[in-house]
């Protein structure tokens, strides 16, 4: 029962809110904004447990994508031929779940706390003539935080979570830099999940859906359109811990980004696909139980957003 309710909490955590690229002033601005598609379901997605308690998630991204040279993308109030970007993406993640008691309904917060380091590279305009530039940055993210996670059972096998979740511009942003640790914007997200499980041949089948909503890039004039996202996972457990499943995530821009560089662009509309492998294990270290997955979701369609065949995904998480 700690390990289920322990895969649940991942699963209400820190992914259902999707996450962020740190390129540039982040189709959207920078060609990417805050998810990245396949990464924002997890096992057990719509489940809230009625244990309480606290928890722990380490969750560590790469991911290497780009856009061709024959495609312009806006970054600092400017444009680019192309972009190049690598990024490792560690995020902790801080989990409390309520004592609300028996019912069907159950609540949880959390807040989590995010470094990353990125590499972009991308050919600029000046004057008359195309300059090759790179950069590097690093440090703390954009802090997110989400006050309430509310889950509703409707049966021992059926369950929904709701939420909105928050990201605020903490991290450092330059807005004459390709590279930055932040999004210079705050985005609100609500989202829901859904899990149904099957145990009569070990299958489970979650969706996470949401939308998000970005406040104006103030540095760059820069206005992202919302975005809706929506990932969703079959899953096949086995009695010795062992999970396998498959991804499918995509990321569609509801209507056109706004502002002078977004303008020149025709507004900028993108949308991505992308599918991939899950893997999971459930086990204990001196009674203490801990879940681990790791997927592998490359792009397999993409407009106007970066494309990758490297989007790694590892996690971790313990119960206290």
């Amino acid at each position: 029962m700690v390990l289920t309710v322990l895969k649940r909490i991942v699963g209400t955590s820190i992914l259902v809110s999707t996450l962020g690229l740190p390129f540039a002033a982040h189709g959207t601005e920078g060609a990417s904004g805050r998810p990245i598609s396949g990464t924002g379901v997890t096992p057990d997605a719509g489940v809230v447990p009625p244990e309480p308690g606290w928890f722990v998630n380490l969750a560590e991204i790469y991911y290497d994508g780009s856009i061709s040279a024959g495609h312009s993308v806006p970054i600092g109030g400017k444009t680019t031929l192309g972009l190049d970007g690598q990024v490792s993406f560690t995020l902790a993640t801080l989990l409390k779940v309520w004592d609300t008691g028996a019912g069907p309904w159950n609540f949880a917060s959390s807040v989590t706390l995010p470094y990353a380091w990125t590499s972009v590279s991308a050919a600029l305009g000046i004057g008359n003539r195309t300059e090759s530039v790179k950069q590097d940055a690093s440090g703390l993210f954009d802090l997110t935080f989400t006050p309430l996670i509310a889950g509703y059972h409707f049966s021992k096998t059926e369950h929904i979570s709701f939420s909105v979740n928050i990201w605020a511009p903490t991290g450092k942003y330059d807005p004459g830099n390709i590279a930055n640790v932040s999004l210079n914007n705050w985005t609100f997200i609500p989202t829901i999940s859904y899990t149904k499980l099957v145990p009569s041949i070990g299958m489970e089948f979650d969706v996470t859906g949401g939308v998000q909503l970005y406040t104006r890039n103030s540095a760059t004039d820069y206005q992202n359109a919302p975005l809706f996202t929506l990932d969703m996972m079959a899953l096949k457990r086995f009695g010795n811990g062992v999970g396998v499943g498959l991804i499918v995530g995509t990321v569609q821009q509801i209507g056109d980004d706004s502002g002078p560089t977004a303008d020149k662009l025709n507004g900028f509309r993108g949308y991505d696909w992308a599918i991939g492998p899950i893997l999971t294990y459930d086990t204990k270290i001196n009674k203490t139980p801990l879940s681990m997955s790791l997927r592998w979701v490359p792009t397999v369609s993409s407009k106007n957003r970066l494309s990758s065949t490297s989007t790694v995904m590892a996690m971790a998480t313990v119960a206290f």
